[in-house]
């Protein structure tokens, strides 16, 4: 008589996480501010092309530094902004260091699990590095003004747009300097933004 098959009461969920190279286990459906490690997040956005890779250059345009542009950005349109907010807007994007850059119209696709999901992330990461797990709409406004603004640039300078196009699907940036773009290596990115985040947070925790 062959031998009976194991018997299974449920079959198992799919791995919900992700391991870091900290060593941290990251679960992307209910993420704790435990598994959060800054060296993990700049590790990962230093290597996370914007634009989907499709930008001029022998180097991809990395989200970390992306995300120092808005920082500088925020602190240009608001001088005298809370160090707090500026942290804010250097992790803006953090959540990205484990779900990837996905591109706007793919996004809006995608529809309201991947904006949960990202969520989570993002709340996870705040409270990790001691700022507010939802943050003020006033702050989210100011870090998204910054953000497009850098994806102007970013879009005529590295992905081919042209001015007009950008215009249309980013806004023309008021207030703010022009800026010229010349991509950073991952580890130049990196590095930089990891100064950054200490000089930030040891003046948050100061």
């Amino acid at each position: 008589m062959p031998a009976r098959a194991p018997r299974t009461s449920k079959a198992e969920a799919p791995r919900a996480w992700q391991r870091m190279l900290s060593g941290r286990r990251l679960d992307l459906l209910d993420p704790s501010p435990v598994d959060v490690e800054i060296a993990d997040i700049a590790h990962g956005l230093a290597r996370v092309a914007r634009w989907n890779g499709q930008t001029k250059g022998d180097l991809p345009f990395n989200v970390a530094q992306h995300s120092l542009i808005v920082e500088a950005f925020c602190a240009e349109l608001k001088p005298g902004w809370p160090v707090k907010w500026k942290l804010a807007a250097l992790l803006h994007d953090a959540p990205e260091f484990v779900i990837g850059d996905m591109i706007s119209p793919f996004k809006a696709q995608l529809g309201g699990q991947y904006k949960v999901i990202e969520a989570r992330l993002a709340a996870a990461i705040h409270l990790r590095f001691s700022l507010p797990a939802t943050l003020p709409e006033t702050v989210e406004k100011t870090i998204k003004r910054a953000d497009r603004a850098s994806a102007y640039f970013e879009a005529i300078q590295l992905a081919g747009f042209e001015p007009a196009e950008a215009r249309k699907f980013f806004g023309t940036p008021r207030g703010l300097a022009p800026i010229t773009l010349n991509a950073m290596s991952a580890i130049e990115a990196q590095k930089q933004y990891l100064a950054r985040f200490d000089a930030l947070f040891r003046a948050l925790e100061g």
